[in-house]
C-alpha cells in the first residue's frame, strides 16, 4: 500500500466514525420507544430515526460523504429542535398542524438524502 491509499482508509474511517458519534447523539435526542397516548410524536421521532439510519447507512456504504452527512443530520436535528419546542407548548403534544410542518420539513430532507445516496 503506498502512502496516499493509507491515508485516504485512514480518512474515511475517521469520517465513518464521525458519522457514527452525531448518529449516536442524534438517537439519544430522540427517543428509540414510543410515547404512549403521542401518535403524532411517535410517528415523527420514528421518521427521525429512520432518516438517521438511512444517512449511516449513505456513509457506511460510500454513497454519502462526512459533509453531506452533516449536512443532512443538521436539518434532522433542527427539525427535532422545532419537534420539541413545538411539544413544550402543549405538554408533551403536537398540534396536527405541527406535525403536518415537521412532516413537511421531513419529506424534503428525505427527498435530499435520496438524492445524494442514489448518485
Amino acid at each position: 500500500m503506498n502512502a496516499k491509499t493509507t491515508f485516504r482508509n485512514s480518512l474515511m474511517a475517521l469520517l465513518v466514525s464521525a458519522a457514527f458519534a452525531s448518529g449516536a447523539a442524534m438517537a439519544q435526542a430522540a427517543p428509540q420507544t414510543d410515547v404512549p397516548g403521542h401518535p403524532r410524536v411517535n410517528e415523527v421521532n420514528n421518521r427521525l430515526e429512520n432518516q438517521q439510519d438511512r444517512i449511516q447507512a449513505g456513509v457506511k456504504d460510500g454513497q454519502l460523504n462526512a459533509k453531506q452527512a452533516t449536512r443532512d443530520e443538521t436539518r434532522d436535528n433542527n427539525i427535532a429542535a422545532r419537534e420539541s419546542a413545538d411539544e413544550a407548548k402543549h405538554n408533551g403534544h403536537l398540534t396536527k398542524k405541527e406535525q403536518r410542518n415537521l412532516n413537511k420539513s421531513l419529506n424534503k430532507d428525505s427527498r435530499q438524502i435520496h438524492r445524494q445516496r442514489k448518485h
